[in-house]
């Protein structure tokens, strides 16, 4: 028990990791840039379902809140946060438990996957467009139209990559033994 529950801390970690590390792939738009970020938080949640992903994701955003530059634009601590952005961020820790909560209650397959992913996206835009309204202090038709409308279509690509990869590497996981799903922690 001990052993398996270690292994999923560092799968966790290296969650995290990767997280951070797609975070850094960044498009600039002129308010919110489209980054990797939200792509990683999919293939965590899809990888490592509810409550391992989610540990992972708060593992990332703890790392970012106390200044490490994991977050886009290799930027980190509490001014992001509280930032433009901060909303998306918070948004991802909730998007994991949803995305991963989905897959476990219905099945870890594509179909399925992009669902949770898709879900997960909304999850993310509104928790992002609501700090931004408040941030910005602009009515909720314009924080809309600049959170969320731009990244709606690079969402659903992302939410299919996501999905493909994240069940295609849970697979391998599984089938490899380094994923062990029906005794670990997370069945429990």
């Amino acid at each position: 028990m001990r052993n398996e529950r270690l292994k999923w801390l560092m799968l966790s970690a290296i969650f995290a990791a990767l997280t951070a590390v797609l975070s850094q792939i960044t498009i600039p738009l002129p308010l919110i840039p489209i980054t990797g970020q939200t792509l990683a938080v999919g293939l965590t949640a899809t990888i490592l379902g509810s409550r391992w992903g989610t540990v992972s994701i708060l593992i990332y955003v703890l790392l970012g809140a106390v200044g490490l530059p994991v977050f886009s634009g290799a930027s980190g601590g509490l001014q992001v946060l509280v930032g433009k952005t901060g909303g998306y961020i918070f948004g991802f820790i909730f998007t994991a438990y949803v995305t991963g909560l989905i897959l476990e209650k219905t099945r870890f397959q594509f179909a399925w996957g992009l669902v949770a992913n898709i879900v997960g996206m909304f999850v993310t835009l509104a928790f992002g467009a609501a700090q931004l309204k408040y941030v910005m202090d602009v009515p909720w038709n314009l924080a809309m139209a600049y959170g969320v409308t731009p990244f709606l279509v690079v969402g659903v690509v992302k939410a299919v990559l996501a999905a493909w990869i994240g069940i295609k590497v849970r697979e391998r996981l599984i089938s490899s033994r380094l994923l062990q799903v029906n005794s670990s922690p997370l069945s429990q």
